[in-house]
């Protein structure tokens, strides 16, 4: 069996976020609202808009606003603490990937106080044949996310990535009780992203679709979307990135884009790009979209080869066809060559240039990561990302040594 899953609503377009909230009382009849954000965000006033119109419905609010950006267990057993004493109905989960990860294992925690952790943390090959069976979520409160920038797609998948603070090990947990409930994807929320987070997070949603379109549970419902979000990404990126501040198409279509390859990942699963960019930032602190975009091309190449020595597991089909994949998304794009070899390699040559375009260095050493220190961690970053939860739905199985060898070029570059 295969399915397709996404929250019970998302709603989108510029200015949306007030008229989403209304149902909150008109609908639900809501009484309180836990509001799980981040400093800088709650500093900023990006919480404004929700309390405001919380406010005006009459629903009491409070506000945990300490998620790191890496948030860990510890940050999350505080946020319980706090959902615990107030008892809302709602929580609303605001910002990037961390505000929102948070958020969920909050959820979870708040909703089954004798759930262990560290069962929901085990790994598995498949998200529906599991040893553990994930609680039944959304009688106590309904999840709301929010996405600040047009990157993560965490308010359409049904994974959340926790720190344990005591060993620096990240969590994944996935299991579909943690797809929010709402998304609200307003663009007023993004307009004034920095370029910094404009350009990581672009090309990490960028690496969502085409992760998403190799995969090997990859499926007629996600493809659409992941190459309409590629499409997407290449035309409005450079856009977002020179005049996010003012741009407001630009914007609302990078909204678009990165909500359309979560909802393609969160039902098609990622690949060994992220397995690698999740240690690549655990370990030397890269945020996760540079991580991903010092990978990208390297994997496609990997992925590429039409006899590798292992295939994925459980493919859904007969001979390894990752090459004609990637020349399937470069012809959406108009890029085409003599070959799928050349096409490829033309295709490649599209994706550098953009992240050239938008200010993204060539190599994890031009990101000042010290030598000794990246070479002194690689072994074990290279076994953690071989474990990594996203390693199991690439299309061609990894060595151990091919990662680190993709480790390598990726440090020094070519």
């Amino acid at each position: 069996m295969l399915w397709f899953r996404a929250p019970e609503k998302v709603y989108f377009k510029k200015g949306c976020l007030p008229v989403a909230l209304d149902e909150l009382k008109t609908v639900m009849g809501k009484k309180k609202a836990f509001i799980v954000t981040d400093q800088f965000l709650y500093k900023n006033g990006y919480t404004k808009a929700i309390t405001d119109k919380l406010d005006e419905m009459g629903i009491l609010h409070e506000t945990f606003f300490d998620v790191a950006p890496d948030p860990t267990l510890a940050c999350a057993l505080e946020g319980v603490a706090q959902l615990r004493a107030f008892e809302p109905d709602t929580i609303i989960a605001i910002g990037g990937g961390s505000a929102m990860d948070a958020g969920k294992i909050m959820w979870v925690l708040y909703e089954h106080p004798d759930a262990d952790f560290f069962d929901m943390a085990m790994r598995f090959i498949d998200i529906r044949k599991r040893v553990y069976t994930f609680p039944k979520m959304g009688e106590k409160a309904y999840f709301i996310a929010i996405p600040t920038s047009s990157g993560t797609g965490s308010e359409v998948t049904p994974f959340a990535v926790i720190t344990d603070e005591k060993t620096g090990t990240k969590y994944p947990l996935a299991d579909y009780q943690l797809m929010p409930n709402m998304a609200i994807v307003d663009t007023d929320m993004m307009m004034s992203a920095p370029k910094g987070l404009t350009s990581a997070s672009g090309i990490d949603a960028l690496t969502h679709a085409l992760e998403a379109y190799a995969s090997v549970m990859a499926t007629d419902y996600t493809d659409g979307l992941a190459l309409r979000a590629m499409k997407l990404i290449f035309k409005y990126l450079p856009a977002a990135y020179d005049n996010g501040q003012t741009d407001v198409k630009a914007r609302e279509e990078m909204a678009t884009a990165s909500t359309m390859a979560g909802m393609a990942f969160a039902n098609a699963f990622l690949g060994v790009c992220h397995s690698m960019a999740h240690k690549l930032g655990a370990y030397h602190h890269l945020p996760h979209g540079v991580a991903n975009a010092l990978l990208i091309t390297m994997v496609m190449r990997y992925n590429a080869d039409p006899t590798p020595r292992k295939m994925g597991t459980f493919s859904q089909y007969q001979y390894p066809h990752t090459l004609e994949r990637y020349c399937e998304c470069a012809h959406s794009l108009g890029i085409v060559g003599k070959n799928d070899e050349d096409t490829l390699n033309k295709f490649i040559d599209a994706i550098e240039a953009l992240k050239e375009r938008v200010g993204i260095k060539k190599t994890i050493a031009d990101y000042g990561v010290d030598e000794k220190y990246f070479l002194d961690t690689l072994d074990n970053m290279v076994e953690d990302a071989f474990d990594d939860q996203c390693t199991g739905a690439n299309p061609r199985y990894p060595l151990m040594s091919e990662l680190k060898e993709m480790y390598l070029k990726a440090y020094y570059g070519k």
